[in-house]
């Protein structure tokens, strides 16, 4: 358990509803390069937002990204901004939300099913949860 308690976990229709409500806000995508280019990306057009892409671990090694802090402090996000950390299936951007918070970002939200979503029954995801299962906007590169 983090000393540093995140403002709380929203799933990942709760998260579109955050981001197109408050023109504060801003979702962060810290999968790996190749997840984005791979398995696809939200799409935010819809709302006229833009996704901060920086990577929370890279593969193939799964190593935290060092520079995590500095390029997210490279972007429009304020201390103040409400922040939705997004990964595959909750796990990485929970750490990334405790992260920021304790590096004092007063608003880091985790999207707890992720883009993705959690393993079915036959180990399958994008069955029971997340982004793309809730027909959120999407694509692919």
């Amino acid at each position: 358990m983090s000393n540093f308690d995140y403002a709380g976990d929203l799933n990942s229709q709760e998260t579109w509803d955050l981001l197109r409500a408050n023109p504060d806000s801003f979702l962060v995508d810290c999968r790996t390069a190749a997840e984005w280019q791979y398995v696809g990306v939200p799409d935010l057009d819809s709302i006229d937002r833009k996704i901060v892409f920086v990577e929370w671990q890279s593969f193939p090694m799964m190593e935290k990204n060092a520079s995590f802090l500095s390029e997210i402090s490279q972007t429009e996000i304020k201390k103040e901004s409400s922040i939705v950390l997004l990964c595959r299936s909750g796990a990485r951007s929970r750490s990334a939300a405790e992260f920021l918070t304790s590096h004092g970002y007063k608003s880091c939200y985790n999207c707890s099913d992720g883009f993705e979503g959690n393993h079915n029954d036959n180990g399958q995801r994008g069955k029971l949860n997340g982004w793309k299962f809730s027909n959120l906007p999407w694509k692919q590169s």
